[in-house]
């Protein structure tokens, strides 16, 4: 009890101990109490001051931290009274420890000169500028304490274990349930704690975020450093599929003074608190395996009465933090259950604004890009030219061509996962907007613009952007909206429907037909040659098409060198550091993804190719040989860096490329970086063998017929690739980022479908996919390993 500094309600015996450990000499006793601070009385020992501190703000009720506590402040003791703990705050070094500029002599009470807690080297400024202080711990203690609420009003259960040196209990409100573990002891110990009413649970450490086996039946053992304490979040483990975690999200209901105060006033936090338990609820929020620490709002900016946008900094244990954009709105609620949009409808909160007066008029806070009226805004503030202050910059909003007429077309949410919304206005509008904020402009926007003025048509008209813009800094892409391509899907869709039709044809075939052998050449000679008639007659149009691709493709490639003055786009000789760079890549990737297959459980039919695989590993880096020590000169270049059939809108006659952002698993800087032309090339050709192999499982082919539809798959892969990279060298011509010699070319492409095979192998590993087999065979098969799977 801080006010009173007592411990009346404790035995004498309690008394006495308490005495005798913590207060021997009399200065130190004050009526029935002790007149100390925390640290010296634990001796400044910080484990033990951590541990207090942890056990306080655990318990129920409100902890209350008397000053100078969170720095590891002293006390003293011979001032009488209580002042031995009403010394100066030790705010710096400065005289007076930056308490006051008065004459150290005139001070009510001096301040603190013990060597051991003495002010200039015990205090607020010296410890901010360290992260592992008391302070900057104490900060993060109540920061992690401030997340979950069960600490301060929820239940609370002792558990018995046999080792009475560790305290343990647990605290639950509603659906959080935390447990601390405390050892009192100064030695290590272990403990084993009866948790089998929470069986299925896992313990995640809430300061670090580390998972902890999941609970059991059995008893669940912990060993403890002295001195040390738990702090354990007991969750479900996600195995559930995302739109349950959507639903699972529990809206807040939160009071406000306005819209205005909510999202750019005092307001503001209470839509901190929401963050943590809704932006992990969305498809399109993902950190990967890194834990977060903390989620703020650092830029709040208004696009019109009822929408604003805000930008939420994540800050993770590991790694970099990310900056995520959320637009969000006030709409009014539903009148009934019945008229609530479906599961997919990004609540944040309800509210509850109070104004001036009156009744509260009941709102709802929502993500604008999934909901239709709101996500009008957006489209708006570009049509109108909206620039809008926010704290540290400027939301810039323009047309980039002409817009005609006025905007009155009905939103349509086209998707709303991973990295990016997508949101279709009629049939004449596309806009794009980044989830996730990267400094400097957008691929989608810089190469989009570039390939508009050199190639019209080849890809969609950039028709306007939203940019974040800081002083002189490259401005930041928040957006980008294009021009509406009506079509039939994706490439990806027109080929899975292609390849339907041809398997279909495949099977019908009766069993003395004989089949088309496979072409025992490369795909640099097989390449601009008609499949067999046999052939040509199951597939159909569909190596026209490819052909045309082809074309389309080597169009879009030679349109981004057409401008050697303009530095971002100009054509540059690789030199030996970027063929070393390179070649180091490639083996960086290797050795990553073999070392994750050598550990990942595998679908039965890729365990042979995995082990053939890893006995190979010598035979795999040395392919990479080439991008090493070839002598062959080309050219890096700006390319779509990204490149695959679902890439390419299929408009029923025709090709046009899309989404040049170039992976969002990649930071933009090596997203804008110049490659390789035959990067595009690898990846557009190792998505005919998927679009081939995943077609088996669409549900025409049986399993039962399996072993008769694979083969043609591998034929309609060489074919339909040998008509695409036929076009494509055709067009191309001696361009120069392309090697002139085709052995040379051959040689090389080999090399970077090696790595696109080794990327998507590490992605499937990733997922637990089924598909892992798929770039397993290509793997194997293209090491020329003698009876592979």
């Amino acid at each position: 009890n801080h006010d009173e500094l007592t411990l009346e309600m404790v035995t004498d015996e309690e008394r006495d101990y308490m005495y005798r450990a913590y207060a021997n000499e009399p200065a130190m006793r004050l009526n029935l109490g002790i007149r100390r601070r925390l640290a010296p009385l634990v001796g400044n020992d910080r484990r033990m001051m951590e541990l207090l501190n942890g056990l306080l703000f655990s318990l129920p009720g409100t902890p209350v931290l008397y000053y100078g506590d969170e720095i590891g402040m002293g006390d003293n003791v011979y001032l009488g009274d209580r002042n031995g703990v009403r010394t100066p705050m030790h705010w710096s070094a400065d005289k007076n420890a930056g308490f006051s500029r008065a004459n150290p002599q005139r001070l009510i009470l001096p301040v603190i000169i013990d060597p051991e807690y003495h002010f200039e080297s015990l205090n607020v400024e010296a410890q901010q500028s360290n992260p592992n202080s008391l302070l900057w711990w104490t900060k993060r203690l109540i920061a992690l304490r401030k997340r979950f609420h069960a600490f301060g009003r929820g239940t609370i259960e002792f558990l018995a274990p046999k080792n009475s040196r560790v305290l343990a209990f647990i605290r639950r409100l509603e659906g959080e349930i935390l447990l601390v573990v405390a050892n009192l002891s100064r030695s290590v110990q272990f403990v084993e704690l009866d948790l089998s009413k929470l069986e299925g649970m896992r313990p995640v450490e809430m300061f670090g975020r580390t998972k902890f086996p999941v609970i059991g039946t059995l008893p669940y053992l912990l060993t403890l450093g002295g001195h040390a304490f738990y702090w354990f979040s007991l969750e479900k483990d996600k195995t559930t599929a995302a739109d349950v975690r959507a639903r699972a999200y529990d809206a807040p209901t939160i009071e406000c003074e306005s819209f205005e105060s909510l999202l750019y006033g005092d307001d503001r936090s209470l839509i901190e608190r929401a963050l943590p338990s809704f932006l992990p609820s969305r498809r399109w929020f993902d950190t990967g395996e890194r834990a977060i620490t903390s989620m703020k709002i650092v830029e709040s900016v208004a696009l019109d009465a009822k929408v604003g946008v805000v930008f939420v900094l994540v800050e993770y244990v590991e790694g970099d933090p990310d900056t995520y954009v959320l637009p969000l709105g006030f709409a009014a609620p539903p009148v009934s259950r019945e008229s609530r949009p479906p599961p997919g409808y990004a609540l944040l909160a309800h509210v509850s604004v109070v104004g001036q007066g009156g009744d509260p008029s009941r709102e709802e806070l929502l993500d604008a890009l999934e909901d239709p009226d709101l996500s009008r805004v957006m489209l708006t503030a570009i049509v109108e030219r909206r620039g809008v202050r926010g704290s540290a910059g400027e939301l810039a909003a323009a047309p980039l061509s002409p817009m005609e007429g006025l905007v009155d077309v009905e939103p349509r949410i086209v998707s709303s996962e991973h990295w990016n919304a997508a949101l279709q206005y009629g049939d004449r509008f596309f806009l794009k907007v980044f989830r996730r904020l990267e400094e400097g402009r957008s691929p989608e926007l810089e190469m989009g613009r570039f390939l508009n003025q050199q190639a019209p048509g080849l890809v969609p008209e950039i028709a306007g952007a939203i940019e974040y813009r800081q002083g002189r800094a490259e401005p930041i892409t928040l957006a980008v909206l294009e021009r509406f391509i009506p079509n039939e899907g994706t490439a990806w869709d027109y080929s899975k429907r292609e390849l339907g039709r041809y398997y279909e044809r495949v099977l019908a075939r009766t069993p003395e037909q004989a089949r088309p052998e496979l072409p025992g050449v490369s795909l640099v000679e097989l390449a601009g040659q008609r499949p067999p008639p046999e052939l040509a007659e199951l597939m159909g149009s569909y190596c026209d098409m490819a052909a045309l691709l082809g074309r389309r493709t080597a169009e879009m490639h030679l349109a981004l060198i057409s401008r050697p003055e303009d530095a971002a786009f100009a054509p540059e000789p690789y030199s030996v550091f970027d063929r070393r760079s390179r070649y180091q890549s490639m083996r960086n990737l290797a050795g990553k993804v073999l070392r994750r297959l050598g550990t990942s459980t595998l679908p039965e039919r890729a365990i042979p190719l995995a082990r053939t695989l890893l006995a190979h590993e010598t035979e795999l880096f040395r392919r990479f040989e080439p991008v090493l020590h070839s002598s062959v000169s080309y050219m890096r270049i700006r390319c779509h860096g990204d490149f695959h059939l679902g890439q390419v809108l299929y408009t029923g006659k025709d090709f046009v490329l899309i989404d040049f952002d170039g992976g969002r698993d990649r930071r933009l800087t090596e997203r804008r970086r110049k490659r390789s032309a035959m990067r595009d090339i690898a990846g557009m050709l190792r998505s005919f063998h998927y679009a081939a192999f995943t077609g088996l499982r669409g549900g025409v082919v049986r399993d039962a017929d399996r072993h008769i539809a694979e083969p043609w798959g591998h034929l309609w892969q060489a074919y339909a690739s040998a008509a695409w990279l036929g076009e494509y060298l055709s067009v191309a011509g001696a361009a120069p980022f392309l090697p002139r010699d085709r052995a040379h070319l051959g040689l090389l492409l080999d090399v970077f479908i090696l790595e696109k095979a080794l990327y998507e192998l590490g992605g499937e590993l990733a997922r637990g996919s089924e598909n892992a087999a798929i770039p397993l065979w290509a793997l194997v098969h293209m090491l020329g390993v003698p009876d592979a799977p």
